[in-house]
């Protein structure tokens, strides 16, 4: 399969994919590489739902070739307007930036969406965005929001 990264599609061991999700996840969130032996199980009720994100999402699916980081931001940003993530929107905001993306863009983003996803979910968007960007509420209140 072209494009793809080699280890995610050639049957490496899911060790080996795992440490591949791991180290393109801690390249998106942060500047440091991931820990030696972090384990992200937290004990809790669905503690394996991280671990299977890490080879399906961060391995299967940022670590391909197809696009660029700037672009899978892009892609995850609309999808997560449309499903109404906020949460997950919100710290996709930070990795967009990150990844290239500049708050302009962002708000693009948001603004694109709103005809295809729809006006409340592009508002509840903008209102996470904000919130993760830190922009202070105030600029809501001023709105009538």
């Amino acid at each position: 399969m072209s494009g793809q990264d080699d280890r995610a599609v050639t049957g490496e061991s899911s060790a080996d994919l795992r440490r591949l999700g791991l180290e393109t996840m801690f390249s998106v969130v942060s500047s440091a590489p991931p820990p030696d032996g972090i384990d992200l199980r937290d004990g809790a009720l669905g503690e394996d739902l991280v671990e299977i994100g890490l080879v399906s999402v961060w391995a299967g699916l940022w670590a391909r070739e197809g696009l660029g980081r700037r672009e899978r931001s892009l892609v995850t940003l609309g999808v997560l307007i449309a499903l109404g993530a906020e949460e997950e929107f919100a710290s996709h905001v930070l990795i967009a930036q990150r990844n290239g993306l500049t708050d302009s863009e962002i708000a693009e983003v948001v603004y694109h969406a709103s005809g295809y996803a729809g006006f409340p979910r592009a508002m509840a968007a903008r209102k996470a965005a904000r919130k993760a960007l830190g922009v202070p509420e105030q600029h809501d209140a001023k709105e009538g929001r």
